[in-house]
């Protein structure tokens, strides 16, 4: 099974590719992104990334508060989108 960990307060420079890097330390990491602004394309200072369940509690215990390009970012499980 996969968990998706959302992962705040990302420096604006921050590339996918650098996201991974940083996770994939911990465990192994199947997917990321970066959520940007629809007109402006740049970072909205947040994303995703997609882990096996097995690796998940150590991601986030590893990578919650942990610094990355100078930002202290937080990580823990994502929530499920609710609908309107």
């Amino acid at each position: 099974m996969v968990t998706t960990l959302y992962v705040g307060n990302l420096p604006w420079a921050i590339k996918q590719d650098d996201l991974i890097r940083a996770f994939s330390q911990h465990g192994e990491v199947l997917g990321a992104r970066i959520i940007t602004d629809r007109e402006t394309g740049r970072s909205r200072g947040f994303g995703f990334v997609e882990v096996n369940d097995a690796d998940d509690d150590r991601m986030i215990q590893a990578m919650n508060g942990a610094e990355l390009q100078g930002r202290t970012i937080t990580v823990n499980e994502a929530k499920p989108r609710e609908l309107q």
